[in-house]
């Protein structure tokens, strides 16, 4: 079984209703990733997945001290259960916001400049395939359609619910 990094677009009113009653967030999450698939485009999408790139996405961004937590939240659900491997946390849309306009101000390549694969095994980031240089490469295509989430979500004034599953 692997880990991935999941992501969830709320309104305001969703978000309202997720931190009164976190039961209906994880069935709202089921339904919505029900009813998308794997081709839906990521700005038009209400989740999204990093899929196992999670846990290298955060340790690119925090090595540039990315101002926002967008791998874990930063937010608690009050009384929320494990929604997988811990309760959920969520960035409120003005988080959001900074996030999108922060991503968007950068590339992949920059992300991992001057990155050695060594240096992800001896942080044992998560999932231990850092082998060669090339594997650096690995959450290319990850992070430009996170960036494109996360955009999307700003310019609706959604807030995210994050959670590892």
């Amino acid at each position: 079984m692997s880990m991935n990094g999941e992501f969830l677009r709320l309104t305001p009113g969703e978000l309202a209703r997720a931190l009164e009653d976190p039961a209906w967030a994880w069935d709202f999450a089921a339904d919505v990733r029900e009813q998308e698939d794997e081709e839906t485009r990521p700005a038009e999408a209400r989740h999204f997945t990093t899929h196992q790139t999670w846990h290298l996405l955060d340790f690119l961004l925090k090595r540039l001290a990315f101002p926002v937590d967008i791998t874990y939240g930063e937010e608690p659900i009050p009384g929320a259960d494990d929604w997988g491997y811990e309760p959920p946390r969520y960035l409120t849309d003005e988080r959001v916001r900074l996030a999108a306009e922060k991503l968007d101000r950068m590339t992949y390549d920059e992300l991992i400049r001057g990155v050695d694969h060594t240096e992800l095994a001896t942080a044992e980031v998560y999932p231990q395939i850092w082998d060669s240089p090339s594997s650096l490469e690995w959450a290319g295509d990850v992070f430009p359609a996170l960036t494109e989430f996360f955009q999307s979500a700003a310019s609706a004034d959604h807030a995210i619910l994050i959670w590892l599953d």
